[in-house]
C-alpha cells in the first residue's frame, strides 16, 4: 500500500500543522503541547457559553478537528491513530476554554475514550469545573450489544451540542438535547475494503468477491460478510439493515439520513449511492440528506455509511443552522431530481431513410470490426492513454447500427452528415468528437464522396490540431483516404492504413493527442490505438 507520510508516530501533529496552514484552519490555534497534547480549538471562545469539546483517535478525518468552529465544537482532543488521547490532554482542553457556563464532552462508545474522557472529567470537576458528558453509540451492527459503537453519529452530536451551546442554552439543557438526539440515532456501515493504519505488511482480510456490513471505523471486522454485488443492491441491503433497527414508535417519524464516505469512494461513487438509497424503502422515510461527505472517516476505508436521526421540530432547526467548520456539509431537503425541459435540438435524421444492400452490409460488417476489436483496442490504449478507445470506437458502431433503419443509405453526403448527427449526439472523448466533424464536413461537400471525405479530414485536422506524423489516428486515416481518393479501394486504403499505423511505432515523441501527455518511453513500440483502429476496421472491411 502507497501512502502519503513521512513517519507514522509524525502523521497526526504534521496532519494537525498542516490543517492549520489552509483557510479552513485560520480561526483555530492549538495548544502549545505537541506531541503528547494534541487540542485544536477556536482562537476567539466566549466563555459565557458551553464549551462542547470531543475528539478520539485520529484517522477519522475530518472529525474530529475538522469540526471546531462556532455552531459546533470548541476544542477537539486527537489522539494517535485510531487511539484515545490521553487523560491531560483532555484535561488541558477542559481548562483551556471552559468557562462559567460549563463544558459537555461528546465521546464516542469505545473503552479508551470512555475511561480518558471519563477520568479527565473528574479532574476538571475536582478543580471547580462543571463538566457533563454524553456517550455517542449509534451503531446497529450487533443487535443487542450492550455497548454500540459510536460511529458517524457523533458528527450529529457534535451538531446539537455546537447549536445548543450558541443559543445560550444552560450545560443542563445542552445535555439534555444532545443525550436526547444520540437515543435517536442508529448507524450502519459498508465496506468494499478495510482499512490500512501504516502497516506495510498488512493485507486485506477481504477476498475479491467479499465485502463487510455492519463493520466498525477501526478496521474492526464486519458483522457479516456479504457478497460484492451491484451499487443498488449492497445499498439495499444496508438500507434494509438500518430500518429493521427501528422501532415500531418510530413508524410515522420522518428522518435525515446522513450518507458518510469512510474514506476513498470516489464523490461520483458516493452521488451513484445516494440515488441507490432513493430507491430503497427506507427512502420513503427521509425527508432531509446530510452528504454525501466525509464525515467520520477511516482513513482509506473503501466504503461508506448510513445514518438515520429521528426529527423533531427542535433538531431540525439544529441541525438547519448555520456552522463555522467548512467540513459540515449543511442539511438538505431529500427530494426528486429537477428537471428542466430540453431545448428544440436539430433533427439527427433530417433525410428520407433509406435502402442499400451493399452499404447495409458494409456498415454491419464495419459494426462487428469495431465491437470485437473493443477489449483489444482499450488494452493497447491503457498503456499509453486512459484504456478507453476501444470502447469509444465500438459505441459508436453500437450507436449507428441501432438507426440503420433510418439512415439515408443511397445518397453518401446524406449519410454522412447523418453518421454525424449520430456521433455529435453519442459519441464520447476525443475521437468520437472528431469523427464527428470529419463526417459533418465531409457531408456538407459538394464534391464526390471520395474527396468529400478528404475535405472532412483536412476540416477535422484543422479543429483538432494534427497532423500526419504527430503519432495519432490521422497517421492511419490519412493515407488510406488519399488511396480511396486515388480509386485505389478497400484493399490499398487498407494497406495504406496499416503502414500509417504501424509507422507510429516507431516515433518516440507524439505530438497531438492523449499520447502527447505520456512520456517517449510509455510510447515507445506502442502503436497509436486511433490509428489501429482505423487500420483493423479497413483490413476487415477489405477482407470482407
Amino acid at each position: 500500500m502507497k501512502r502519503f507520510f513521512n513517519t507514522r508516530e509524525t502523521v497526526v501533529t504534521e496532519a494537525l500543522d498542516g490543517f492549520l496552514r489552509s483557510s479552513a484552519g485560520h480561526h483555530l490555534c492549538r495548544l502549545d503541547g505537541y506531541p503528547d497534547t494534541c487540542v485544536i480549538m477556536r482562537r476567539e471562545i466566549d466563555r459565557r457559553e458551553v464549551s462542547v469539546i470531543s475528539g478520539g483517535g485520529s484517522g477519522h478525518e475530518p472529525a474530529h478537528a475538522g469540526f471546531v468552529g462556532h455552531g459546533m465544537l470548541t476544542a477537539a482532543v486527537c489522539g494517535a491513530l485510531f487511539a484515545s488521547p490521553c487523560v491531560d490532554a483532555i484535561l488541558a482542553a477542559i481548562l483551556a476554554t471552559t468557562g462559567e457556563a460549563g463544558c459537555l464532552l461528546v465521546v464516542k462508545n469505545y473503552t479508551g475514550d470512555r475511561l480518558n474522557f471519563g477520568l479527565a472529567a473528574e479532574r476538571a470537576r475536582a478543580l471547580g469545573k462543571k463538566v457533563e458528558m454524553v456517550i455517542v453509540g449509534d451503531d446497529i451492527a450487533l443487535p443487542g450489544s450492550a455497548t454500540p459503537r459510536g460511529v458517524a453519529g457523533t458528527v450529529l452530536a457534535h451538531k446539537l451540542a455546537g447549536y445548543g451551546a450558541a443559543q445560550g442554552w444552560s450545560l443542563e439543557h445542552v445535555t439534555e438535547f444532545v443525550r436526547d438526539g444520540t437515543k435517536r440515532m442508529r448507524t450502519i456501515g459498508l465496506a468494499l475494503e478495510d482499512c490500512n493504519p501504516y502497516e506495510p505488511a498488512r493485507a486485506s482480510r477481504l477476498a475479491s468477491d467479499q465485502a463487510e456490513l455492519g463493520l466498525g471505523i477501526h478496521g474492526e471486522p464486519g458483522a457479516q460478510r456479504i457478497a460484492v454485488a451491484r451499487a443498488n443492491d449492497l445499498m439495499a441491503q444496508a438500507a434494509s439493515t438500518l430500518e429493521a433497527s427501528l422501532p415500531t414508535t418510530v413508524r410515522n417519524t420522518r428522518f435525515a439520513l446522513v450518507l458518510n464516505n469512510l474514506g476513498t469512494v470516489p464523490e461520483v461513487e458516493m452521488a451513484l449511492l445516494l440515488e441507490s438509497f432513493s430507491h430503497t424503502p427506507l427512502a420513503r422515510r427521509i425527508s432531509h440528506v446530510i452528504g454525501p461527505a466525509p464525515l467520520m472517516t477511516a482513513l482509506d476505508m473503501n466504503g461508506f455509511s448510513l445514518t438515520l436521526i429521528e426529527l423533531d421540530e427542535a433538531i431540525t432547526t439544529a441541525l438547519r443552522a448555520p456552522a463555522q467548520p467548512r467540513a459540515w456539509p449543511g442539511i438538505a431537503t431529500f427530494g426528486s431530481p429537477s428537471v428542466a425541459p430540453m431545448p428544440a435540438m436539430p433533427d439527427a435524421f433530417p433525410f428520407t431513410p433509406s435502402h442499400d444492400a451493399a452499404i447495409a452490409s458494409l456498415l454491419a460488417r464495419g459494426a462487428e470490426i469495431l465491437v470485437a476489436n473493443e477489449a483489444a483496442l482499450n488494452e493497447l490504449d491503457g498503456r499509453i492513454g486512459d484504456g478507453d478507445a476501444g470502447s469509444t470506437f465500438a459505441s459508436a458502431a453500437r450507436d449507428i447500427t441501432a438507426v440503420r433503419d433510418r439512415l439515408p443509405m443511397n445518397n453518401p453526403h446524406q449519410l454522412m452528415a447523418t453518421i454525424g448527427n449520430i456521433l455529435t449526439q453519442h459519441a464520447g472523448g476525443s475521437s468520437g468528437v472528431l469523427f464527428a466533424i470529419m463526417f459533418s464536413a465531409a457531408g456538407r461537400s459538394k464534391q464526390p464522396w471520395q474527396q468529400a471525405l478528404r475535405e472532412g479530414l483536412a476540416h477535422m485536422m484543422e479543429c483538432g490540431g494534427a497532423k500526419p506524423g504527430d503519432r495519432t489516428m490521422i497517421d492511419a486515416l490519412y493515407p488510406a483516404l488519399e488511396a480511396l481518393a486515388a480509386d485505389g479501394g478497400l484493399k490499398q486504403a487498407a494497406l495504406a492504413a496499416r503502414k500509417g499505423a504501424d509507422a507510429t511505432t516507431t516515433m518516440d515523441t507524439a505530438r497531438a493527442g492523449r499520447a502527447a501527455y505520456v512520456p517517449s518511453e510509455h510510447v515507445r513500440n506502442v502503436p497509436d490505438p486511433g490509428a489501429e483502429a482505423v487500420a483493423r476496421l479497413l483490413e476487415g472491411l477489405a477482407a470482407g
